[in-house]
């Protein structure tokens, strides 16, 4: 029993970690992902067809990869400049916290942007004509009318995809972050009690999800009432 109740107190130091990790990722994913939507929605020459790449590729290659390759091609890159461009930067100057930022973030920007899409094209095109009449610039229709209304048809999708975020800083120890997971293997590792540990740190993420999916549907049962309105 004692072990558990060490563990369990071990495993909850990785939390910071994971929700550090997801809080960079989903506002980096709302802000750019925002963009990224009113891109496609536009169909901006050139701009379209880079975020259609972007997207696509982003969403159709394993996260874990995209981790690896941040985490070893930076180092690398930095090399290559130094060597190329006689500069003198440190490879090691990108701690892996930071690195799992840029890659999560990135990650979530290709998903985020096409849930927001979805909720830019479910807005009544009534609402974009009735606020221009008014004499409201484009920025204030989006800023004001068009974007707030979008994020609540999207809230189902960007919910999946925050616990989708959680889930997926499970392999942030793959870079040596000590998270939820990381704490749970190197503990696993060393005591050979992988049933007891995993189960502890299943029941974290678990917990974390059951508490996002709870402020969630407060806040889908407050949007509906607004959209609906």
């Amino acid at each position: 029993m004692q072990f558990i109740i060490d563990t369990f107190i071990e495993v909850l130091k990785g939390i910071p970690y994971t929700l550090s990790i997801v809080l960079i990722a989903m506002i980096t994913g709302l802000i750019i992902g925002s963009i990224f939507a009113m891109i496609q929605v536009k169909r901006i020459p050139i701009l379209y067809q880079i975020v259609i790449v972007y997207n696509s590729f982003m969403r159709s290659t394993p996260l874990i990869v995209q981790l690896f390759i941040f985490y070893y091609g930076l180092p690398t890159l930095i090399l290559t400049l130094n060597a190329t461009l006689h500069w003198q930067l440190n490879p090691d100057m990108f701690h892996p916290l930071a690195i799992a930022f840029i890659a999560f973030s990135l990650h979530a920007i290709a998903y985020l942007s096409e849930s927001i899409k979805g909720g830019l094209r479910s807005v009544p095109i009534s609402q974009y004509e009735a606020a221009t009449t008014v004499g409201l610039s484009k920025w204030h229709i989006y800023y004001r009318i068009i974007l707030p209304q979008a994020y609540g048809y999207a809230l189902p999708n960007i919910e999946n995809q925050l616990i989708m975020l959680i889930k997926g800083t499970s392999l942030a120890f793959a870079i040596q972050i000590p998270e939820i997971m990381g704490i749970s293997t190197i503990i696993a590792n060393e005591g050979y009690r992988f049933v007891e540990v995993y189960t502890i740190s299943v029941i974290f993420y678990w917990g974390l999800a059951v508490i996002l999916e709870y402020i969630f549907h407060r806040l889908e049962s407050r949007t509906t009432r607004y959209l609906h309105a």
